[in-house]
């Protein structure tokens, strides 16, 4: 697959409910969503198109050279306002491979990134997502962790099985931390976003069983680190820390 073959989507909203206006909060200089989209440039796998319905976002994001596109306001998770985004940007469909990257990632490895969507290069695989080892006890129960639970298909691989907000699977060994970002195979997204929500999905209040329900496959890149996820103010001076000392080692 070629750059060209390949769309990374950040979906943007303004209307966080613990955070307000968290796309433009000031990260090491710059606001969040242009923090995300350079990084998600340094992936170097395929052009960088925010989507978002709000005029701010869009303004920043153009000013620090990245594209946008404008979707509806109305949308209820970043699955369908990507989707939204794709048949604007691409409606001839010369891109084959979507990667959604959450706009609140803005210490984002850029590498974590190609290995999502280096999962795609098998062919079987509709969609790929990304998990680390829990490391931290009480990251084993806490329900806000959610965790990847997969067969083993290679060394660092996982075909995933479930996700789910409780301690699983049970006994001895590892757990696995899931992280929010996904490589889409085009017809894979395309069918996921007009599917209607499944009941595990429902119980659970994950999206991504339901595609898991319908007998999509999904595979797992086993990584080192969990990018910090920004929901709360405290995340957010966590993220201008880390980013700060990111700073101060490239001086």
């Amino acid at each position: 697959m070629s750059p060209t073959d390949t769309l990374i989507l950040i979906p943007a909203r303004m209307a966080s409910t613990r955070l307000p206006g968290k796309p433009l909060a000031d990260v090491g200089g710059r606001p969040m969503i242009v923090e995300v989209a350079r990084r998600s440039a340094a992936a170097d796998i395929g052009k960088v198109v925010v989507a978002t319905d709000d005029d701010g976002v869009r303004a920043a994001v153009e000013a620090a050279g990245f594209a946008v596109s404008m979707t509806r306001a109305d949308h209820t998770t970043g699955s369908d306002r990507i989707f939204e985004a794709l048949g604007r940007v691409d409606p001839a469909g010369q891109v084959t491979r979507i990667v959604n990257v959450q706009g609140d990632l803005p210490t984002i490895d850029p590498a974590l990134i190609r290995a999502a969507l280096d999962l795609l290069d098998d062919p079987a695989v509709d969609i790929g997502t990304l998990a680390a080892q829990i490391t931290v006890d009480e990251e084993r129960t806490n329900p806000n962790v959610v965790k990847a639970v997969g067969s083993e298909v290679a060394p660092g691989r996982l075909r995933a099985l479930y996700f789910t907000r409780a301690t699983a699977p049970f006994g001895e060994g590892p757990l696995f931390h899931h992280i929010g970002l996904y490589a889409y195979r085009r017809p894979a997204l395309e069918r996921f976003v007009t599917l209607p929500p499944s009941p595990l999905e429902s119980r659970e209040k994950l999206e991504q069983l339901r595609a898991l329900e319908a007998g999509m496959r999904i595979d797992v890149a086993v990584v080192d680190t969990v990018p910090l996820g920004v929901d709360t103010p405290h995340d957010l001076e966590k993220a201008r820390a880390i980013l700060a000392a990111e700073s101060r080692t490239t001086l």
